[in-house]
């Protein structure tokens, strides 16, 4: 339930998951360009070996993919607070923040360079933090807050008065 009294609180779906899709498109842009930006400024490793030039192959478009979905899954938890929870962005930003940390610690525990480690780490915290921001954002246009309207007693008649009189 919410902690919004009496009052119902409707997502509207449709409006929250277009942005989804557009959060995705985003997300996955952010991991293409930090990619670029890896691979052709910095020179480092990013998913894929200097061989494969500044793409990378399909290892790129498999980061930028999985961004994506990562973004929709959020919108998801993000629907599922919304309808559930009280005070749900509070909870979805703490959800995204601690994912997006270990989004970004992950690497560093990989066998590479400390400068491939710290690049992807800064990738994925740019793409969480984006997720996350926009979504946050998205939630507020997307939830309305309905009052209650007890039902009232109309079993008993109530005599006509002439307006009249």
């Amino acid at each position: 339930m919410t902690d919004y009294g009496t009052a119902s609180v409707r997502v509207d779906a449709g409006r929250l998951w277009a942005g989804a899709v557009a959060t995705a498109l985003v997300a996955g842009l952010i991991a293409i360009v930090g990619i670029l930006i890896a691979r052709g400024i910095v020179h480092a490793e990013v998913l894929a070996p200097k061989g494969e030039g500044v793409w990378g192959g399909a290892n790129a478009v498999t980061y930028s993919l999985v961004s994506a979905v990562a973004a929709l899954l959020a919108t998801g938890l993000l629907h599922l607070l919304l309808l559930t929870t009280p005070r749900a962005t509070a909870f979805f930003v703490w959800i995204m923040m601690l994912v997006t940390l270990i989004a970004v610690v992950l690497p560093l525990s990989l066998p590479v360079g400390i400068q491939d480690r710290l690049t992807t780490g800064a990738i994925n915290l740019v793409i969480g933090l984006a997720v996350a921001g926009i979504l946050t954002g998205l939630a507020r246009s997307t939830v309305r807050l309905e009052p209650h309207r007890p039902r009232e007693n109309y079993t008993e008649t109530l005599p006509w008065q002439d307006p009249s009189d």
